[in-house]
């Protein structure tokens, strides 16, 4: 086995906004050594934002709008992170990322314990097996006793799990955890800054009395025995294989308890996993270079009109320069400054194995779900793009720059934020959306990096579809029949905007040989 391979974690952090996220991120970054003092994402004292949230709207607003991907070197392992959007209007964002990462970490606010976004990302890495490690975050603040959060974690997340840490009182009681996977005790000093040292102490002595008072002593000891009793000694293969999730506890604004998960996770992580193509499984031993765009970022560099197009090598050597075939245009292509990233500082390397994230310059030859190899005809499947539930006419507000409008919508759209349809009745563009927030999103996109200004008009719409038929006749009939409600995607696909749930199931009962999508898989 090839040991650059065998390096390599790569893995996205999930949860439901606002759960501490984009915080364990800064402070992974911390540990790794990629930056040196972390922003404290609430304090408007300190004008230094997160560093995976770069662009301007989320500086704004303080959410992640968008996945940002971050490389760093820990103890001998390659640590790729993906910090995704935890807003669901940005769902689609997170399950793109889901299929370019071989595990993740669940991020649980253990006051609130699982919400609804964390159940729904959940579901995705059930399909995909992959497997998860949990963190409850905030244990600096009042929540809930954590058998219980433990007993939530089961039920709703539909997983067994293994606590590896555990917590010592909670809220303003709290006095650390004891780090059951190195069986050493931990002592929270609250600093957002530094790191808490650790103490080996032995449960059974008094040394822990010294440490935290006797109370919690006997009722430390007293739930380590519990936890004993009730769950199954740890074991890697379970996880490996997404039965059980280990579960950390810490607070990840004050810096406590990530090391521990750090410490963890290289060790017990899956390197890269065979990654299924169309045509067959992909072994990431195999010499030859393969991998998949499975993101598209335009104007990561605001004084460069640049698109980004993130490939996730599956197998093989990507090297600089090399030429490779892609795959959809039937293209040989090169590339000149592959990059990776830190957020937005990117540095160019020279070559990548698999696991890893590579930036790649794109001036409008990709598309989400390209495939690149050193020749073979094969295609990577399963990304998908969701049926829109939101539509709105979208109109210049600005003629003299049509132009930028034009080349901001294209470039949008490709990265996948929304979808574009063309009105074939009146030629007019509609964008359809998963969620409210991206018509914000996009409008404040057009304006500060393209200069161009858009207004939203309102369309009374259910859903879109994807429709085809093997008898022509039939499909020529309905387009006919359904003409003011007919466009076509950026593929020049027929799609059938429904105005509503009757009407849509009047079409498909009436026209039986059409079929009507709901996904597209790109």
């Amino acid at each position: 086995m090839n040991p650059e391979i065998e390096r390599r974690r790569t893995f996205a952090i999930i949860s439901h906004p606002d759960a501490g996220k984009t915080t364990l991120t800064e402070k992974l970054l911390l540990f790794g050594g990629q930056i040196q003092v972390a922003g404290a994402v609430k304090s408007n004292k300190i004008r230094k934002t997160a560093t995976s949230d770069w662009m301007d709207i989320e500086k704004q607003r303080g959410i992640s709008v968008t996945t940002s991907v971050m490389e760093f070197d820990y103890e001998g392992y390659k640590v790729n992170i993906l910090d995704t959007p935890g807003h669901q209007d940005f769902a689609e964002d997170t399950f793109r990322t889901l299929t370019a990462v071989d595990s993740a970490i669940i991020v649980v606010d253990g006051a609130k314990g699982v919400e609804a976004q964390t159940r729904k990302l959940m579901t995705v890495c059930r399909m995909r097996k992959t497997p998860v490690i949990v963190f409850v975050n905030k244990m600096d603040r009042e929540g809930r006793d954590p058998f219980d959060l433990l007993d939530e974690l089961e039920e709703e997340l539909q997983i067994k799990v293994r606590p590896l840490s555990w917590p010592i009182n909670q809220g303003a009681r709290f006095k650390g955890v004891y780090n059951i996977y190195e069986q050493q005790l931990d002592l929270f000093v609250p600093d957002k800054q530094k790191v808490t040292e650790k103490i080996a102490v032995d449960i059974a002595s008094d040394e822990l009395e010294a440490n935290v008072g006797q109370d919690d002593a006997a009722k430390l000891r007293e739930d380590l025995e519990l936890i004993e009793g009730v769950y199954p000694e740890f074991n890697v293969e379970t996880y490996l294989n997404a039965e059980v999730a280990p579960v950390f506890f810490g607070s990840a604004l004050n810096n406590f308890g990530v090391k521990e998960l750090l410490d963890c996770f290289v060790k017990i992580a899956p390197y890269p996993r065979p990654t299924k193509a169309e045509e067959r499984d992909v072994q990431p031993e195999e010499p030859k270079f393969s991998g998949f765009i499975f993101k598209i970022t335009a104007n990561i560099d605001p004084n460069h009109r640049s698109c980004i197009a993130f490939c996730k090598v599956c197998s093989g050597k990507f090297v600089r320069n090399a030429p490779y075939l892609h795959v959809r245009q039937g293209k040989t292509v090169r590339f000149s400054s592959p990059t990776q990233f830190m957020a937005q500082r990117k540095s160019t390397i020279d070559e990548a194995w698999p696991g890893d994230i590579v930036g790649l310059p794109d001036n409008g030859i990709f598309k989400i779900g390209d495939t690149l190899t050193e020749g073979e005809q094969i295609h990577f499947r399963g990304l998908p793009s969701f049926s829109p539930e939101m539509f709105k006419y979208i109109e210049n507000a600005d003629p003299m720059k049509t132009k930028q409008l034009a080349k901001g919508i294209e470039q949008l759209m490709d990265e996948g934020v929304a979808q574009l349809f063309v009105n074939q009745f009146n030629g007019r563009k509609i964008i359809g959306t998963v969620g409210q927030l991206q018509f914000e999103v996009i409008q404040y996109r057009l304006e500060h990096e393209y200069g161009a200004k858009c207004r939203w008009e309102p369309i009374h719409l259910y859903k879109a579809c994807w429709i085809e038929s093997d008898d022509n006749a039939e499909l020529e009939n309905f387009k006919k029949r359904k003409y003011q409600y007919m466009a076509k995607d950026r593929e020049g696909r027929d799609v059938f905007l429904a105005d509503s749930g009757y009407v849509l199931q009047m079409a498909q009962q009436d026209f039986k040989h059409i079929r009507f999508h709901f996904t597209s898989e790109f």
